[in-house]
């Protein structure tokens, strides 16, 4: 595990990149078929920023061009979507739950960001124990700025909190490493209302979950992005001072 502030400095690279989460202008759906996109009122989809027609774009789930005056551009693969940028924009595909859609940002904007967190509290760093299933479990995922989504559930975090016993359902896995959606008392009120992302350290039979890491969702930020909501289990009835607070 990288040291703390390392984490909050990448944490906030991240965000203000080029490809982070506070340039999205746009997310439109793409119907079948070539599309007419730009700003302008005329096309398939409108966008709003960019040229007033951009272009004509046709997508799969895997792969997309957009074509400029008779000259076909591809979206090149980068990270889990095809990408292109164009005109000053950065355009990527996006696919949840068979339904491909159009991510647009806007790379004129310099996007800032203050991330408030609670102060750290070691007391937050939790050896839990880190269960294997006894085979992977399907399971139904709400999420906001969509349907649900189904995941596949193959571990579970156990501890105690106040002499309480404590389940964490891992729903998800980024770069190799499970995710825990979670919700606690302070949602709402000092902490983002939908959930916080905590990213576990496991080690064998135990995982380290440092609450001082949780931190905002993508939808915390905007409205273009989609995110899983937790499930019941994840919906803690205590309060987690810890890690970022509600976006300023």
């Amino acid at each position: 595990m990288i040291p703390f502030a390392e984490w909050q400095a990448e944490r906030l690279a991240a965000l203000t990149a080029e490809d982070g989460w506070l340039n999205l202008t746009d997310r439109v759906e793409i119907p079948p078929g070539p599309q007419r996109v730009g700003a302008a009122a005329d096309n398939d989809l409108i966008l709003s920023v960019g040229p007033a027609h951009l272009g004509v774009l046709t997508a799969t789930a895997t792969t997309a061009t957009l074509t400029q005056d008779g000259a076909v551009l591809d979206f090149m693969a980068s990270g889990a979507n095809p990408v292109l940028r164009v005109a000053g924009l950065l355009l990527e595909l996006h696919t949840v739950e068979g339904q491909l859609a159009l991510r647009v940002r806007d790379l004129s904007l310099r996007p800032e960001v203050a991330l408030t967190s609670y102060p750290h509290d070691p007391a937050w760093v939790i050896e839990a124990r880190w269960e294997a299933l006894a085979a992977p479990q399907a399971q139904s995922v709400d999420q906001k700025g969509a349907g649900p989504t189904e995941v596949t559930l193959t571990h579970r975090a156990h501890f105690s909190h106040d002499g309480v016993a404590v389940t964490l359902l891992a729903t998800h896995w980024k770069a190799g490493k499970p995710m825990f959606v979670i919700r606690d008392a302070t949602a709402g009120l000092e902490t983002y209302a939908a959930s916080r992302f905590l990213i576990g350290e496991p080690s064998g039979e135990t995982i380290t979950l440092d609450f001082n890491r949780a931190h905002n969702p993508p939808c915390a930020f905007t409205d273009f992005a989609i995110c899983p909501l937790p499930p019941k289990e994840n919906r803690l009835s205590f309060a987690i001072r810890a890690g970022e607070r509600k976006p300023g």
